[in-house]
């Protein structure tokens, strides 16, 4: 198969992360242009045996972090408005690794491909992406999970991006007083709860009141993705990777925020 028609269908996703990534639209496509310019007169470089999207977003990265200025973080102004919240102030190899696995939905392995780096490293960059992404939109976390050592694992990984868990619920009931004691920045929820109830019903409550980022953490993912009404953009399937958990929190409360929506 030809190097055009290996890379084609991952095109559109590469010019997203390269938006993402340099925060220009003009930018990131100019660099699209340029990697695949580089391709084309270095055919070799790209491994037609690997996975297709994989090679092209390490073709990328590899041409993005050999620019000197890109490894440069941008600076912040003392006068800069606290409440901005910029991705292009995040570190740049976190920042990479943050959007390849929660927008572009690459697995920590491929994520270590793409990057050059051991997935233990990757680990250690989302980690330090979302504790940067925390210091910009750090907020009270309500958790709604009635198994306490998969709600204490959570609690874990919420304060340690430098969140703050404001309460933990078990049941419908809870969630819904839990709210009107504080109104949460973010909730992570599961499906099933302890008393029979759910979850979704306890969120669907809390949204026809105020609007606040959700991430849905269950085991029984079918039963969101129906395609019978709105499905939610953030789903995490039971048992989770703690790294995965961590990149789609930042992401809900980064983009979220970023857009105005809340």
């Amino acid at each position: 198969m030809s190097l055009v028609a290996n890379t084609a269908p991952h095109l559109p996703y590469l010019r997203r992360f390269a938006r993402a990534l340099t925060g220009s639209q003009k930018s990131g496509d100019a660099y699209v242009v340029s990697v695949l310019e580089a391709l084309v007169a270095d055919p070799d470089s790209f491994n037609a045996k690997n996975d297709a999207r994989v090679e092209l977003f390490k073709g990328f990265c590899r041409y993005w972090n050999s620019v000197p200025i890109n490894q440069k973080s941008e600076p912040t102004s003392g006068e800069e408005d606290v409440h901005a919240r910029r991705l292009e102030a995040i570190t740049p190899m976190p920042r990479q690794a943050f959007l390849l696995m929660a927008v572009e939905e690459f697995s920590s392995g491929e994520v270590a491909e793409v990057l050059g780096v051991s997935e233990a490293e990757v680990a250690t960059l989302v980690d330090r992406a979302g504790r940067e992404i925390a210091a910009q939109v750090a907020t009270d976390v309500l958790i709604i999970e009635d198994e306490p050592l998969i709600a204490m694992d959570i609690e874990a990984l919420v304060t340690s991006l430098g969140h703050h868990v404001n309460g933990i619920a078990r049941t419908h009931g809870e969630a819904i007083a839990a709210v009107s004691a504080k109104r949460p920045g973010l909730v992570l929820a599961d499906i099933q709860l302890a008393d029979g109830s759910s979850g979704l019903d306890a969120v669907n409550e809390m949204l026809a009141a105020f609007s606040v980022p959700v991430v849905f953490i269950t085991a029984y993912p079918e039963r969101l993705l129906t395609g019978e009404r709105p499905e939610p953009a953030f789903l995490i399937t039971k048992p989770f990777q703690p790294e995965t958990v961590k990149a789609v929190i930042s992401q809900a409360l980064f983009f979220d925020r970023s857009s105005g929506t809340h």
